[in-house]
């Protein structure tokens, strides 16, 4: 045992931490390599979406958000974490390579924030409006101390975002590859990956959701009884360039600001389909004009669930973690 590095059963519970991070369908598309102190994050290309991201742009956003996590977890263990991004030119899976310090002095909200990892999960259903106390401005603080912009879009962007929602979903419909990817990722019992059943909205909750991604109707949830629209607060996440480090940092303030959410008691729903087809997001980059380039939107709100939502499977951190 190193006093000056962590030690591997330290490394493999911040690991494991790390991977309960967002990704694109769940496909958790990274691997981790932990020798002497230094922890490299990868990208797993036998993940990449090739329909649905064949930039692999939502990849390194989902990469970007476990590396977050993982911060999170480190410092709650009392480690700093140091970052370099795609620190070899000659390795460009290699996303991040990470060393630490015995010098880090949680305070209680960090242990509230990693409390929120263990809680989190999508919510693909309609929100009630966020309730009425200063959380709004709490969360763009959390996003103002990461690389990206959060901007709120008010209410009358609504009939925009709409028209994008649907622009995205006709260049879609068609698309076997797409449709196939989609359906083979969603709506499936796998233990460990993708997105369960019990983790969609049903027929009429989607009907109810006018922004977001068009996956497929649950079966294993009751179809709810008709009810008001979606009233989430849209946000948008934008990065000052479309470059992989942006992508990186785009999906780290993705992280931090779900996570800041979840402390709140909100729900939140993630959405980087948007942005992948450029009409659509011109269409979004025109209500935020000054804000820089389009990465992802952000559904918050009040759940309209009684209970927390399922928390969606993952892999076994032995799956994605080795040791030198």
């Amino acid at each position: 045992m190193d006093a000056l590095i962590p030690d591997t059963d330290v490394v493999r519970t911040a690991v494991d931490l790390a991977c309960r991070a967002p990704s694109v369908h769940n496909s958790q598309p990274w691997q981790w390599r932990y020798d002497a102190g230094r922890l490299d994050l990868y990208a797993d290309p036998t993940r990449l979406l090739v329909a649905a991201d064949p930039r692999g742009r939502q990849l390194l956003i989902s990469c970007g958000a476990a590396l977050h996590h993982l911060t999170v977890a480190m410092t709650s263990l009392r480690w700093r974490t140091h970052v370099r991004l795609l620190p070899d030119p000659l390795a460009p899976r290699l996303v991040a390579s990470v060393t630490f310090s015995r010098d880090a002095r949680p305070q209680s909200h960090d242990f509230d924030l990693l409390a929120a990892i263990r809680r989190r999960s999508t919510d693909r259903t309609p929100f009630e409006p966020l309730p009425a106390n200063p959380l709004l401005p709490e969360l763009l603080r959390t996003a103002a101390g990461t690389d990206a912009t959060l901007t709120v879009l008010g209410e009358d962007t609504r009939p925009a975002l709409v028209a994008a929602t649907e622009m995205s979903a006709a260049v879609r419909r068609y698309d076997a590859s797409y449709q196939a990817e989609l359906h083979w990722w969603a709506g499936h019992g796998f233990d460990t990956e993708g997105i369960p059943d019990t983790a969609l909205a049903s027929r009429a909750e989607r009907a109810r959701v006018p922004v977001g991604r068009a996956f497929p109707d649950s079966h294993a949830v009751a179809s709810a009884e008709p009810g008001p629209s979606d009233q989430s607060t849209v946000m948008l996440l934008s990065t000052p360039g479309d470059s992989p480090t942006d992508w990186i940092r785009c999906g780290e303030a993705m992280s931090a600001v779900t996570l800041e959410a979840t402390v709140q008691r909100l729900a939140t729903c993630p959405l980087t389909h948007l942005t992948d087809i450029e009409r659509s997001r011109d269409t979004i980059r025109a209500l935020a004009p000054g804000a820089g380039v389009p990465q992802l939107l952000l559904r918050v709100g009040t759940s309209t669930h009684p209970a927390p939502l399922n928390i969606t499977p993952r892999r076994p951190v032995a799956q994605v973690l080795t040791f030198g």
